[in-house]
């Protein structure tokens, strides 16, 4: 009776976080159908001004993707648990297209971001650091065999790696292009897509703690 009596309250809390995910993978899904795989067409209609830099922006593509796809396993507790050999090797290749993703970022940045305005090379190369930095301290506390902080740090590290979602679903919407030009309103859109979720997950993050 005791042991039902403390699981009954962890199955909302479990529903919850699978509705959760649920939506996240249908939200990425729809970003990875419409935004990112038509650029694997190598159509030069589709690169537009990035055609010059193709091969960083479809090196970009590709770490930002092969991150977004791994992330989910990473927090999956049951295949974790079951697969631990296998979870550390996802863990790497999670880690591997981070590295792939920044530095194609750095090179877009430093290259077509300076040619749109240099506001917006600035907000290009604070996400790489953001993505960069987050998923390193993720590598060291595991490596400390701290995992509870290391966990932690992989939440942020995914949170700066959906950016690239919210980003592309935000600057779709409508009312963005009544906001001014894309050098006036992409900086924003960039800083929006991930200081804003990683703000309020270090609530969440930190709200429990003593």
């Amino acid at each position: 009776m005791a042991k039902t009596l403390t699981l009954v309250p962890d199955k909302p809390k479990a529903w919850l976080m699978l509705l959760a995910w649920a939506f996240l993978i249908l939200f990425a899904g729809k970003f990875v159908l419409n935004d990112a795989l038509p650029y694997f067409g190598f159509d030069q209609e589709v690169f537009g001004r990035y055609w010059g830099m193709k091969w960083p922006l479809i090196g970009h593509i590709s770490g930002g993707l092969l991150a977004l796809v791994l992330g989910p396993f990473q927090f999956w507790a049951g295949f974790r648990n079951k697969y631990l050999k296998i979870h550390r090797w996802t863990g790497r290749l999670y880690l591997t297209g981070i590295l792939i993703g920044t530095i194609s970022s750095v090179s877009l940045a430093l290259t077509t971001g300076i040619a749109i305005h240099w506001t917006w090379a600035l907000s290009l190369l604070m996400l790489a650091m953001a993505w960069f930095f987050t998923s390193g301290m993720a590598l060291r506390f595991i490596l400390l065999k701290r995992v509870n902080i290391h966990k932690e740090w992989m939440v942020r590290s995914y949170v700066v790696t959906f950016a690239f979602v919210l980003f592309r679903w935000l600057t779709s919407q409508p009312f963005y292009y009544e906001l001014g030009t894309f050098p006036e309103t992409g900086p924003t859109a960039i800083w929006i897509s991930w200081v804003i979720p990683l703000f309020f997950t270090e609530i969440i993050l930190q709200w429990n703690k003593k």
